[in-house]
């Protein structure tokens, strides 16, 4: 059986080398980044289950690298602090991290984590292998997360993945804000309701800009959105 591959990035050797012990122990591979820019180039050559990054590093910080590999990659991600603010874990949510862990943390918490994001990911790949949903000249394919106007890819987040195909899956339901923030950001999740605002106008502009015929994500004002294909005229 393969091990579970880990990056572990972080710049203090003593806490990567404490990680790396303890995940060995446990039946990960582990490899190991020292600064963000060395994570950001292993995350776009290898790939990996889970990534466990810091957030307080010189030159390239956590937060940073989260962006860079959430533009390519949708990996599970724990963010590590030694600062134990509620705005800085909501930044690290906001921005694509999967979980939040403030230093000095128990070993098997950590692992514990892992594990349930592990799961979670399990899950959502599960559940995303289904038939490609077609609207006219918008193409959704859950399994390769891909999205096609037009028959050319067009780039998305992982959220504005996730919320759009939320939507398609079943058209013409009307989802208010807090069933979309609990089922795409969990019931964790502490920014603000006009983040699922915010992902809506990003998937809007994404697929004018490249020629979508029509709106896909229509507003219910006072309630939420739903997803309405090409209505004929």
């Amino acid at each position: 059986m393969n091990k579970l591959q880990v990056l572990v990035v972080d710049d203090e050797w003593n806490m990567r080398n404490l990680l790396r012990i303890y995940l060995a122990k446990n039946g990960f591979e582990v490899t190991e980044a020292k600064n963000g820019h060395e994570a950001v180039a292993l995350s776009e050559k290898q790939v990996f289950d889970v990534i466990i990054l810091d957030i307080m590093m010189p030159d390239l910080n956590g937060w940073e690298v989260c962006m860079k590999i959430r533009e390519k990659k949708n990996t599970p991600i724990i963010m590590l602090t030694a600062r134990n603010e509620t705005k800085d874990k909501v930044k690290g949510l906001q921005i694509g991290a999967d979980d939040y862990l403030v230093k000095p943390f128990e070993p098997e918490e950590l692992l514990a984590r892992v594990f349930a994001l592990l799961r979670r990911a399990s899950i959502m790949e599960t559940t995303s292998e289904k038939k490609v949903i077609s609207h006219y000249d918008l193409s959704i394919e859950p399994e390769g997360r891909q999205v096609l106007v037009q028959g050319k890819p067009v780039e998305f987040t992982p959220k504005e993945f996730d919320l759009l195909l939320l939507l398609a899956e079943q058209p013409g339901r009307v989802f208010d804000r807090d069933l979309l923030l609990e089922q795409i950001w969990g019931h964790d999740f502490l920014g603000d309701i006009r983040t699922v605002d915010t992902h809506v106008k990003n998937i809007r502009e994404k697929v004018r800009k490249a020629g979508l015929s029509f709106k896909p994500i229509q507003t219910v004002w006072g309630v939420g959105y739903k997803f309405q294909g090409k209505v004929e005229q």
